[in-house]
């Protein structure tokens, strides 16, 4: 791939088991490249789950309304509509984001595995925010060095909610899973050291101790920086693709598909580590 991150995987059929040595290579992959497209996987949902349970916990997602029936790992992604209700979590992406970073353990990672495809539109975008961080100017990086920034689900959700008919009212109870949190604007990787920058506009919502002016400021350079062309790649998906992306080194980003275009994929999210 001719981008700052991801590589294919060529030859291998995840509905068959894989390998010690195949998963070793695998893992090893995708902390080299971040994102992993594995090409022509015709795997059910139960193996995507499989598969993806070898690499940690899953985690659910807090809309439960949109889980897979009988796999409730598995979040619907889908801008479908049968008897007039959304089948899935059809505006999932439309802001940058790292899956789940409002949890105390946000995601490692995600795969996504296609379903349905529409004609057009559909991409998916990917950052690198370690490059981000690398390449951060350095009057930046002495501004957030030892910083925090408090997450939360609800920061966009009634924007959401207001555009489209993709965002149930929350109860009691989705709420409470959701509280807010605070990490590390910086994080380090739990496995390969390297550092990256860990705030989105999606659900990033302030700088800790910092006043509200600045943090919003500051928090704008960052994420105006964080997605430089140079920092991304554009996944144009193909039939039964499978995605898989580290969510401690990536935000990632729906570009959108026309609304009269089907489109659904199924998710699953491994619980990652506390960011330090």
């Amino acid at each position: 791939m001719n981008a700052p991150l991801g590589a294919e995987v060529v030859g291998l059929d995840l509905a068959k088991p894989v390998s010690s040595d195949d998963f070793a290579r695998i893992h090893r992959a995708h902390l080299d490249h971040h994102v992993l497209v594995f090409r022509d996987q015709r795997i059910t949902p139960q193996q995507q789950v499989e598969f993806s349970r070898r690499f940690g916990p899953l985690q659910i997602h807090v809309l439960h309304q949109f889980a897979l029936a009988g796999h409730p790992e598995v979040l619907i992604v889908s801008n479908i509509v049968e008897n007039g209700k959304p089948i899935g979590l059809g505006d999932a992406g439309h802001f940058w984001h790292s899956d789940l970073s409002y949890k105390e353990k946000p995601s490692l990672g995600s795969l996504l595995h296609a379903q349905e495809l529409p004609a057009e539109g559909g991409d998916t975008l990917f950052a690198n925010m370690h490059l981000a961080w690398d390449t951060l100017p350095a009057h930046l990086r002495s501004a957030v060095e030892g910083r925090r920034a408090e997450h939360t689900y609800l920061a966009r959700y009634a924007e959401l909610q207001a555009r489209s008919p993709w965002r149930p009212n929350l109860t009691a109870q989705q709420i409470a899973e959701v509280k807010p949190v605070v990490h590390p604007v910086v994080r380090t990787h739990p496995e390969t050291g390297r550092k990256a920058l860990f705030v989105s506009e999606h659900f990033t919502t302030r700088i800790v101790d910092l006043p509200e002016d600045e943090s919003r400021a500051l928090l704008d350079e960052l994420f105006a920086h964080s997605v430089r062309a140079e920092h991304c790649y554009r996944h144009e998906w193909r039939a039964h693709d499978l995605v898989f992306w580290d969510n401690r080194s990536l935000m990632h980003l729906a570009a959108g598909t026309p609304d009269h275009l089907r489109r659904k994929l199924y998710r699953t999210t491994i619980e990652g580590d506390t960011p330090f």
